[in-house]
């Protein structure tokens, strides 16, 4: 059974910055593409940023500039850098991974229980 255990959010003002980081654990062959999603009070989850397993990020437009994403292999952990945060990045953040589990190499897409951030104005 594989898990990922999020850690950090919580509150910070209007032009503050946070890190969220995101352990994967369990029975595991590899870790493909590790992202992280949000989702705001009364709207759909939506894709923040990607990063896959040789570092090739993507980003949403409204986060460009100013969130970084980054992973450590050897950890299997991804992390999540938020600088400059804007009231409208108030959301339940989520990580999510996609990875091969041992001897079947089944794939399988995980997600994390969630972490609350608030910006304040």
């Amino acid at each position: 059974q594989v898990q990922l255990v999020e850690s950090g959010g919580g509150l910070v003002q209007a032009g503050g910055s946070l890190g969220l980081s995101c352990t994967a654990s369990g029975s595991i062959f590899k870790i493909n593409t590790m992202a992280w999603y949000r989702q705001a009070p009364g709207k759909e989850r939506e894709l923040v940023t990607s990063i896959t397993s040789d570092g090739s990020r993507k980003y949403a437009d409204s986060v460009k500039g100013r969130f970084t994403i980054s992973r450590d292999n050897t950890k299997n952990t991804v992390y999540l850098q938020m600088n400059s945060l804007k009231p409208e990045d108030t959301a339940v953040y989520y990580c999510n991974a996609g990875l091969n589990i041992p001897i079947t190499l089944r794939y399988l897409e995980v997600w994390g229980q969630g972490t609350l951030v608030t910006v304040s104005s």
